[in-house]
């Protein structure tokens, strides 16, 4: 029985009823839905030909070309929601921040924040004028995803993310700069964080503002804290950056990656949706979160270049989990690797809408 999505326009109507806006509100759904994180991407051909035209900055802040490669997956795959194609560091140039993407390095910062002074500095732009370009491809998006009645996520960096690109100038391993900051100037630290939660928090108003029908809210480095550090100087203000994108009204997805010593905290800050990483089995995270908790996740990215009995065998363990309970996304527990089959992506959507429409 195939009960996947038609690629097949359908009524705009139908978008609301999604299984996937459903499923963030916990109610019963026909199969579960997925959607991956990095769905367009570096793996995909169609993707890789447009950046041999364009650098990455280029596509983001040119709608049409953002809302292009949005589109790609859901063209090729029974997807159940898309999500806008950006990047979390851009908010930080419009706070007055230097940002380059470098070929074999990644992001740079080229001039990073190492004191008090640099924070005094720092802006809180108006998300409408410095991020324009998201917020336009949003709308361009909504228009052609509405037809087929699928949703659209929009998303930001959380701020100890943006801090520590921000601090460390790039990618890092230990977070010398960026934990050093905080452990010997708190007063710095925070000033930093209420900067960061405000553009954040204006950000993805703004995105659903725009069109986004969820939110999701990234803090991929945030397991590099304590639970300890984490409640201190963290939770405040990831909890008001969410305070302000509440006023959205939409779903929100919080997502950490090596937070499963504090999933706790993490819903605590904010969230509709907890997202889970693959370092805790699903039903032993969903049990330490709040009775009502919807949550998305978790299959190790990397399974998705095993062959294919492998990565059906460890779905299968990771829906048997859930046991019924609603409220469950199908989601990577981090995003699709570079180097990925496009048919295991294929195969692993359609088979997690059958396998669960057969148990429903």
């Amino acid at each position: 029985m195939n009960v996947t999505p038609s690629t097949e326009p359908t009524s705009p109507a139908t978008t609301s009823q999604s299984r996937f806006l459903r499923a963030c509100q916990r109610l019963s759904v026909d199969a579960t839905p997925v959607w991956l994180m990095r769905q367009a991407g570096r793996y995909m051909e169609e993707y890789r030909a447009l950046r041999a035209q364009h650098p990455i900055l280029e596509i983001i802040k040119r709608p049409e070309l953002a809302a292009e490669v949005t589109m790609q997956p859901i063209r090729a795959y029974n997807l159940d929601a898309a999500i806008i194609f950006a990047d979390i560091l851009p908010p930080l140039e419009g706070m007055g921040l230097n940002l380059e993407f470098m070929k074999g390095e990644g992001p740079v910062i080229h001039n990073p924040i190492r004191s008090r002074a640099d924070v005094e500095a720092l802006r809180i732009p108006d998300p409408t004028e410095s991020l324009w370009f998201t917020l336009e491809a949003i709308k361009q998006v909504r228009k052609q995803l509405d037809p087929r009645g699928i949703p659209l996520i929009g998303f930001s960096g959380a701020p100890f993310t943006l801090a520590s690109y921000a601090i460390e100038g790039g990618s890092s391993k230990a977070y010398l700069h960026t934990k050093g900051l905080m452990m010997s100037d708190a007063s710095t630290w925070h000033l930093l964080m209420e900067k960061l939660s405000e553009v954040i928090g204006n950000y993805l108003l703004a995105q659903a503002r725009a069109g986004a029908q969820t939110l999701q809210f990234f803090d991929s480095w945030v397991g590099a804290l304590s639970p300890a550090d984490y409640r201190e100087y963290i939770l405040p203000h990831s909890r008001h950056a969410i305070d302000i994108a509440r006023q959205g009204n939409v779903p929100i997805i919080h997502f950490g990656t090596n937070t499963s010593g504090m999933l706790n905290l993490i819903q605590e800050a904010g969230g509709d949706v907890i997202g889970i990483d693959w370092h805790i089995d699903l039903d032993t995270a969903w049990d330490s979160l709040k009775p009502g908790t919807a949550v998305q996740g978790n299959l190790d990215p990397v399974t998705l270049l095993a062959p294919w009995p492998e990565i059906e065998k460890r779905t299968k363990e990771i829906l048997d989990r859930v046991k019924g309970r609603p409220g469950h996304i199908f989601n990577l527990g981090h995003g699709i690797l570079p180097g990925t089959p496009v048919e295991n992506v294929r195969r692993l959507i359609d088979f997690v809408h059958e396998y669960t429409a057969a148990q429903a």
